[in-house]
């Protein structure tokens, strides 16, 4: 499975959106400045999220856009759905021999996992502290 940029900005979208929760609406403008974005490509992802609930929008000169409720409430599979579609690693797992399909089954509720529990409020809060978990291969 592999995130395009419609899942990648989405959650770009709603990490600022949750920074500001409870702040008043931000412009989609004032977003794509900030990460050097398409404002006209953000418009485009807007709108499956407001449609899905995730997100309200404000109209008028101060208007913009908020979450549709608290950012712990909000988790990272809710907008990978919206903007990706299923999270599934290959298509056609029914069709699989039970050996690879056990496979595919593992990794796609692992990612799900992983996407299910982390929340708009968690990623808002990360901090990096400098220790990454990747491996270093010698061949």
């Amino acid at each position: 499975m592999k995130i395009s940029t419609k899942g990648r900005y989405g959650l770009t979208i709603m990490i600022e959106l949750g920074k500001r929760f409870g702040e008043g609406p931000t412009s989609l403008k004032t977003i794509a400045q900030m990460h050097d974005l398409s404002e006209h490509y953000l418009e485009q992802l807007i709108a499956p999220l407001r449609n899905a609930g995730l997100v309200k929008s404000v109209r008028g000169a101060y208007g913009g856009y908020t979450l549709a409720s608290e950012p712990a409430k909000i988790t990272a599979g809710d907008i990978i759905r919206v903007l990706e579609g299923p999270i599934s690693p290959v298509e056609g797992i029914e069709d699989e021999e039970p050996v690879k399909r056990s496979l595919w089954i593992k990794i796609r509720d692992a990612v799900k996992d992983v996407l299910d529990n982390t929340t708009i409020e968690d990623l808002v809060n990360y901090k990096d502290d400098g220790e990454t978990d990747s491996y270093m291969f010698y061949i």
